[in-house]
């Protein structure tokens, strides 16, 4: 399997834009239309994120070590869309098919094979990763909307009650659905696990974002969702171990760092805890009572509320990585930073020039991906440790 080759074929491949994966699900729902209920009704917002996943994935089969334990993962979240072992010879037909259309002349015998055998063992990690889940975990949790607050026009409070005990760590993601759009959103609870097993999701409603939409505008209580399992560490207190902490929230960024603060509280451990929560204006701070409750019950906690615009400052905008390092040093600290691409980007930036480590920040990866937090974290650093000008 010659991986220079795979990386370069498919540079070739996706220089074509939208009409590789035009290609890609016109062949795959033909050949095999029993696929096409595993996607949404309203294929606008796939558009190309499977066939680069795997496009990606495969082309970077030769680091398949750094990848193992994010396929395995992976394979086990996909049967939130019924996705079955015999699902992945067909998508890997017209995977190979599509290959074969836009590198014409280019495709040989020997390319086919490289790509067949990358492909097969990227389906063997992931169908594995799937049987191994199902002795542990269902496909997804049907929870029942118990509460559902709206903190502003597009922001909404829900509290979700599982039929059964979904486990997750506080800062970790997890998949929602509404049975009637077949999409999911990955959002991190706004709490520490709870005796009563119930769920606590803050929920902005994006533009032409389905799921997101019909949570905030179309649900109420006693409605049902589908929940998937838990994702992600990068935003969990294991790697921080004793140490304080500097929170950095923006807007529903709020949610796992309040999910932090309630498991600091139970921890009943000496962390010093600084928060800054920023939001455009006065009126976007949606959970004030929420966190000035907290402030007044633990005195390790200190809270800073950032306000981005000033009306005396026009064209200038405040994060609050600015207000913090205004504050003070924090560099004996773990700091955890969750909002917006533009917010995060902002501080992990401004908290490099600073003299941070990489290894005491702690954020999602950027970008809006299908796949969640997992899959964000897999491709930056396969991206991060490759170097012979492959995809990026």
């Amino acid at each position: 399997m010659d991986a220079a080759r795979l990386k370069q074929s498919w540079s070739l491949v996706a220089a074509h834009g939208d009409q590789v994966p035009l290609y890609f699900y016109s062949t795959l729902f033909l050949a095999h239309p029993e696929t096409r209920q595993m996607f949404p009704t309203n294929m606008a917002g796939q558009r190309d994120r499977l066939v680069t996943a795997l496009g990606h994935i495969v082309s970077h089969v030769d680091q398949v070590d750094r990848l193992v334990g994010f396929l395995t993962d992976l394979g086990a979240d996909h049967r939130k869309f019924a996705v079955r072992a015999e699902h992945y010879p067909a998508v890997g037909e017209a995977l190979l098919a599509t290959l074969q259309h836009f590198l014409g002349d280019q495709w040989t015998e020997e390319l086919a094979q490289d790509w067949a055998g990358a492909y097969g063992l990227v389906a063997k990690v992931m169908t594995e990763g799937a049987q191994a889940a199902e002795a542990v975990n269902p496909p997804w949790w049907v929870a029942e909307i118990v509460g559902h607050e709206r903190r502003a026009f597009d922001v909404a409070v829900l509290t979700l009650r599982p039929q059964y005990l979904l486990p997750f760590t506080p800062g970790q993601s997890i998949g929602v659905s509404h049975p009637a759009v077949r999409s999911w959103r990955y959002y991190s609870p706004a709490n520490a696990p709870r005796s009563d097993g119930t769920l606590e999701l803050h929920v902005r409603a994006a533009p032409g974002g389905a799921v997101s939409s019909r949570l905030v505008y179309g649900c109420t209580t006693g409605d049902q969702v589908n929940l998937s399992a838990p994702v992600g560490d990068r935003l969990t207190l294991a790697s921080a171990g004793s140490a304080d902490l500097l929170l950095l929230a923006g807007g529903t960024g709020w949610a796992p760092v309040k999910a932090l603060v309630e498991q600091v509280a139970a921890e009943g451990s000496r962390r010093r805890v600084d928060l800054y929560v920023g939001a455009r204006s006065r009126m976007e701070f949606y959970d004030s009572d929420v966190i000035d409750k907290l402030a007044s019950s633990y005195p390790w906690l200190s809270v800073s509320y950032v306000v981005g615009s000033d009306a005396n400052r026009p064209g200038e905008f405040t994060y609050p990585v600015d207000r913090a390092l205004a504050d003070g040093d924090w560099r004996s600290r773990h700091v955890y930073v969750c909002g917006s691409d533009a917010m995060v980007s902002h501080a992990i930036a401004t908290l490099d020039r600073a003299g941070y480590h990489a290894g005491q920040l702690h954020h999602e990866g950027l970008g809006k991906h299908w796949y969640g937090p997992s899959w964000r974290m897999a491709v930056q650093a396969v991206s991060a440790a490759d170097n012979s000008g492959g995809l990026r």
